[in-house]
């Protein structure tokens, strides 16, 4: 599996418990297959000048869905930042956290070397965009059905290849309980820097600038987007004048 980042008892696949000890502040976690440490992508702190604010509608929104829910679950895709986790931890969750984005980036570095000079291993492989997504979510996403209450997915489907990101949403899907929530973002237009995302309070974000880990690999449209979406009841979208749409989706 790419790095897994865990708040609780064990590194495998399953839901953390709040109990434990969190995981680091800057970004380093037990390696899933024990060899050592690894870095979380954008976890380890940038200057404060990198750092700025921004209301969030779609957040406080989320919020709004999950309250009364009691100890719930979620699972964040994004790095395992102190804060956003400490957020959630309070208020009962028990949270997973899977930087889906850096283990793609890791996926499409490894499957390289791999394939450099070794024509037998190419000629066995099914290349096209859809076998490679079937390959990384075989290693990636490992988590049993109706898992989980809630998905921080932040705007990490830009940066997928677009059959990854078909797939990535059919396996959350898959993982989300009746009634539970996915909070997205996808920007209107090709994002000039990098970003990562984590939570301040109930309404605010904070937005880090970081070192870009994978280009942006599509500007999602109305009507893709409601497509990507298709087995979720319901749906609810926030524009902002940063060139970000935050949307919600209840299964």
């Amino acid at each position: 599996m790419g790095l897994l980042h865990k708040l609780g008892i064990t590194m495998g696949v399953g839901t953390a418990r709040a109990s434990q000890t969190p995981a680091h502040a800057n970004g380093k976690s037990h390696h899933p297959n024990g060899n050592g440490t690894a870095h979380a992508g954008g976890a380890t702190r940038t200057p404060q000048s990198q750092e700025s604010s921004r209301v969030s509608n779609g957040l406080k929104e989320f919020l709004w869905n999950l309250d009364g829910l009691g100890r719930g679950t979620m699972l964040d895709l994004g790095p395992a930042w102190q804060t956003t986790l400490s957020f959630f931890i309070e208020r009962g969750f028990r949270v997973s956290s899977e930087d889906i984005l850096r283990s793609w980036k890791q996926f499409l570095t490894e499957e390289e070397v791999l394939l450099r000079g070794n024509v037998a291993v190419r000629d066995t492989l099914d290349m096209t965009p859809v076998g490679r997504a079937d390959r990384f979510l075989a290693a990636n996403l490992q988590y049993p059905k109706s898992s989980f209450d809630a998905v921080l997915l932040w705007d990490l489907l830009d940066y997928l290849e677009p059959a990854v990101a078909t797939q990535t949403v059919s396996y959350i899907t898959d993982m989300l309980r009746p009634g539970g929530v996915v909070f997205a973002m996808f920007h209107s237009k090709k994002p000039e820097g990098f970003q990562r995302y984590r939570v301040a309070d109930s309404c605010t974000l904070q937005v880090v600038a970081a070192q870009p880990i994978c280009p942006a690999q599509k500007v999602y449209q109305n009507r893709e987007i409601q497509d990507l979406f298709a087995r979720y009841r319901t749906s609810k979208s926030f524009i902002s004048r940063d060139q970000l749409r935050e949307s919600l989706f209840i299964k």
